[in-house]
């Protein structure tokens, strides 16, 4: 995995200074369409066929995309085809999604809880955790029931646990030492 990370670092460096300051939200999006697509087994199939010319494959993988591309995105596929890396698309868009953080002093933050939450509940504890971690953060929230009760929160690398099933753990771990 760590090959892949660096094959793939050139690639969103680049980008990202293509794409900086005023195209950085439209590069973000279009990246993780194309890291989408790139990702999806069928698609990784066809791009592994040696008997798909790389004309082909690129039209078709332009062609899978709901986004309107432009010259730019057109010429990035075509090299990232050229090159054979098009199967480096999710980690390229991970990378650059990375520096856009850091351009922009935000973070990424996966909220996990154990039941749905109100708009108003995600955004208190999304003003909560901004606080926290002294930056703005960009949240995606989903539910896992296994978590009994409460939140799990990663920004990062940090992960703040304040579910149920943590504790129960947290417990277990005590009562079985």
């Amino acid at each position: 995995m760590a090959e892949h990370a660096t094959i793939a670092r050139p690639y969103a460096e680049a980008l990202f200074r293509v794409a900086q300051p005023a195209k950085l939200n439209a590069w973000a999006e279009i990246l993780s369409e194309m890291a989408q697509v790139a990702a999806v087994p069928a698609f990784r199939e066809i791009a592994g066929d040696p008997r798909f010319a790389r004309a082909q494959l690129a039209d078709v993988f332009l062609a899978s995309l709901k986004a309107s591309i432009d010259d730019e995105a057109r010429n990035f596929v075509s090299m990232l085809v050229e090159n054979g890396r098009l199967s480096l698309l999710p980690e390229i868009e991970q990378q650059f999604r990375e520096l856009k953080n850091a351009f922009e002093s935000t973070a990424d933050a996966q909220i996990v809880s154990a039941f749905p939450m109100s708009d108003d509940q995600v955004r208190d504890l999304v003003v909560a955790l901004e606080k926290k971690f002294g930056r703005k953060l960009n949240a995606s929230v989903s539910v896992d029931a296994s978590l009994i009760g409460g939140v799990r929160v990663t920004v990062g690398d940090e992960v703040l646990d304040s579910s149920v099933s943590a504790r129960l753990e947290h417990m277990q771990t005590v009562l079985a030492a």
